[in-house]
């Protein structure tokens, strides 16, 4: 569990991380691309920060990743110049992609087919058996 310290941190850079990573996508003229940063985990020692990034549309995702995580050195240390007043040390930046969106669209899909577990309980019993 995550202690306050942690969260308070997280925030600090989600916050900020969104403002660069928007900020050289509008600088560079990119259009038709989006990046959020849907959350920021902070190791106990606060010395890594897992930055979860939501990419849209789906299929840039990967491609737009790889630039990331190239870039990283460099989205630190506009990172460090804006936290600076805050904290002592920035910690390295780990950027992965968040899946849960997907995950979602996949019980939606489940959910509106033919073979939906909660409106026919029979399937139910087939898995269990099977």
């Amino acid at each position: 569990m995550e202690t306050n310290r942690q969260k308070k941190i997280g925030g600090v850079i989600q916050k900020d991380l969104v403002d660069i990573l928007q900020g050289e996508v509008r600088k560079n003229g990119v259009s038709n691309l989006i990046i959020s940063v849907s959350k920021v985990s902070v190791t106990t020692d606060l010395s890594v920060a897992t930055v979860y990034l939501s990419i849209f549309p789906q299929e840039k995702a990967k491609e737009t990743l790889v630039a990331i995580k190239t870039n990283s050195k460099l989205i630190k240390h506009d990172l460090s110049q804006r936290v600076r007043l805050q904290l002592r040390k920035v910690p390295n930046l780990v950027f992965l992609i968040d899946d849960s969106l997907d995950y979602i669209e996949k019980i939606d899909n489940a959910l509106s087919s033919k073979e939906n577990p909660i409106e026919n309980r029979d399937l139910l019993e087939k898995r269990r058996h099977s």
